[in-house]
């Protein structure tokens, strides 16, 4: 493997005729399906470079990216940071590839319940982060209109929202 440039976060590099990035200090990281008591969906709205334009997901971040943690402890840190709850439970659901053909990280997924408010949330130092409570009856609507007005929309919230649904009792699977 060739490194075509090693920056702080991230590397670029290059196996035979691929090219990709690659993390620096660990390849993991936690995204959180939040669903309070008063069935809101908890999102988290922010301006990201590489899109250049506000993107709207579920709460989110790096695994270990300030000091040796597990995936769930990495799990609880973001959503309090990011959204000021924290959680009861948080399950694991699954983990996987965020995006194989240009990256090495591997994204796990909680579902986080028996939520409380705790602080203010809104990221930490040098971020920017809006805290969205949508009532997940009128979820769908929202969604459509933060895209109408240009916002990103994180495709992996309908992954989120499946699960929300499923652990709501609301979804018939094929499993039973």
């Amino acid at each position: 493997m060739e490194t075509l440039y090693a920056g702080r976060f991230v590397n670029l590099v290059r196996e035979g005729r691929w090219e990709f990035c690659e993390r620096v200090n660990n390849t993991a990281a936690a995204m959180i399906f939040a669903l309070t008591a008063e069935k809101r969906v908890l999102l988290v709205e922010e301006y990201r470079p590489p899109i250049r334009r506000q993107s709207i997901c579920f709460p989110a971040g790096l695994v270990g990216d300030e000091s040796a943690e597990s995936a769930e402890a990495a799990a609880r840190r973001e959503l309090l940071e990011e959204t000021g709850y924290a959680a009861e439970e948080m399950r694991f659901l699954f983990a996987g590839p965020s995006s194989p053909g240009i990256t090495s990280e591997f994204l796990s997924f909680y579902l986080a319940t028996g939520l409380r408010r705790v602080a203010a949330g809104g990221g930490v130092q040098g971020e920017n982060i809006t805290v969205h409570e949508i009532p997940l009856h009128e979820i769908e609507s929202w969604l459509a209109a933060q895209q109408a007005a240009g916002k990103a929309i994180d495709p992996r919230i309908y992954t989120g929202l499946y699960f929300i649904s499923r652990a709501q009792g609301n979804l018939i699977t094929a499993m039973g």
